[in-house]
């Protein structure tokens, strides 16, 4: 069964960091890349990283040296590291399963956690 619960969300001042996780289940690690995507009022969600195997992770230009994902197989738990955070990376963000990393999609999703970037 797919399943996937993020946390971590919360408030950070611009030039800040913040961790989010995503504990799944076994059967979703096993079978399924784990990608987050985000999603802002009035626009359309967009996947900002992925991570699949042993496989180079994927990141969307507008993260790309900022952001890190990564994988704790022992805790099931993909986490993302978002560092240098700006006004405009605040959104919903919510990790999904997808089929691959190329290109990141929404098979099955969590309920997503807020992230505001604000002074």
């Amino acid at each position: 069964q797919v399943q996937l619960v993020e946390s971590g969300g919360g408030l950070v001042q611009p030039g800040g960091s913040l961790k989010l996780s995503c504990e799944v289940s076994q059967f979703t690690l096993d079978y399924y890349a784990i990608a987050w995507f985000r999603q802002a009022p009035g626009k359309t969600s967009e996947g900002v990283s992925c991570i699949a195997g042993r496989d180079d992770p994927f990141y969307s230009e507008s993260v790309k040296g900022r952001f890190i994902i990564s994988r704790n197989n022992r805790k099931r738990t993909v986490y993302l590291q978002m560092n240098s955070l700006k006004p405009e990376d605040t959104a919903v963000y919510f990790c999904a399963a997808s089929p691959s990393c190329t290109p990141p999609m929404v098979h099955s999703r969590g309920q997503g956690t807020q992230v505001t970037v604000s002074s």
